[in-house]
């Protein structure tokens, strides 16, 4: 098998080259695409090292699988390409998450959906959807989910190295006495908590929060699925936390949802203490505590979740579901 990486510079790209790595996925080839300025960088893998190249059709050529870490119109660019020299395109932007010919695909929740891509392009969600329905997904089992209340709260990672590096400077210039100037978030980020992430949208709901509410529809297979969520920035570098309300058709106890969380794959239950970025950071499992009974849904559950937006969040789903292909026989 030939495996190509889209975006392969990117905080997401090099993740992705990680966990193949670490997943010890067998490829006879690994190649890596980035823009013209990336061309000739060399990146660890495997114990030797890999060459970054400008994507060309030529080099996408004998490929059978492409992982996208690319922002969403360079994915719209390069996708029938990539499906026209014969690869699956595992695409993690927002491009073709609400196609309805393209999987949506959280592989422990709905991987059997991955099985059918007549377009040759299987969808990655969004970071906070997935850490959501990873947690929420064992409740639904028992008795089908009806509406979730959420409110994410989300690292600055999450917009990438700026993110980061706006954090540290904004540190640094208060520190100093010096006046901040943001830029990759709407207003300071150092010490404050910032309710906006993504484009105004419908209903005064942001982009980022109508995520949540399409794609848990279509992952969970319920287009009546009702949702409102709110999304908060927060001055942590690494890993999303998000509360969820969540109504089910039959009430449960607190009991009955705790088993099914610690017997979910990819869940880890804490009884004792509680979920936190610092805690979840670097690895693929969600964590998920703070289980009670929810005071306004009859029945329902409220819970907490934390989990790495870069690693299960993106990254690792993404080679999951490539797993997932591999076993199933789908490459």
């Amino acid at each position: 098998m030939k495996i190509g990486i889209l975006g392969a510079t990117g905080a997401v790209g090099r993740q992705m080259l990680e966990c193949l790595e670490e997943r010890h996925i067998e490829a006879e080839e690994v190649r890596l695409f980035a823009s013209a300025r990336s061309e000739g960088k060399k990146i660890p893998y495997n114990g030797s090292e890999l060459t970054v190249h400008e994507i060309s059709e030529a080099g996408l050529q004998g490929l059978d699988v492409v992982l996208g870490a690319v922002d969403a119109p360079y994915a719209e660019q390069w996708a029938p390409a990539i499906v026209k020299a014969g690869a699956v395109f595992i695409d993690n932007s927002k491009a073709f998450r609400m196609d309805p010919e393209v999987p949506l695909v959280v592989p422990e929740i709905n991987g059997e959906d991955a099985l059918d891509h007549p377009k040759g392009i299987i969808a990655n969600p969004n970071c906070s959807t997935i850490i959501t329905l990873m947690a929420v997904a064992p409740l639904h089992r028992i008795s089908p989910i009806r509406a979730i209340i959420a409110s994410t709260y989300q690292a600055v990672s999450g917009a990438g190295m700026k993110g980061i590096e706006e954090l540290d400077q904004e540190c640094k210039d208060i520190a100093e006495g010096k006046e901040v100037h943001p830029s990759a978030f709407p207003a300071q980020i150092a010490y404050n908590c910032i309710p906006w992430i993504g484009s105004a949208s419908e209903a005064d709901y942001t982009s980022e929060e109508l995520k949540m509410r399409n794609e848990g529809r279509k992952i969970l297979h319920d287009p009546q699925l009702k949702v409102t969520c709110t999304c908060v920035r927060v001055p942590v570098y690494r890993s999303h936390s998000i509360s969820v309300s969540a109504a089910c058709e039959k009430p449960f106890t607190v009991a009955e949802a705790e088993e099914a969380i610690a017997s979910f794959p990819g869940d880890v239950l804490m009884k004792e203490g509680y979920p936190m970025p610092l805690m979840t950071s670097d690895q693929d499992l969600v964590y998920v505590g703070r289980i009670r009974q929810d005071q306004v849904f009859d029945g329902g559950i409220a819970l907490w979740c934390c989990g790495d937006q870069i690693r299960k969040g993106a990254a690792a789903n993404a080679v999951e579901i490539l797993e997932y292909l591999l076993k199933q026989g789908n490459l």
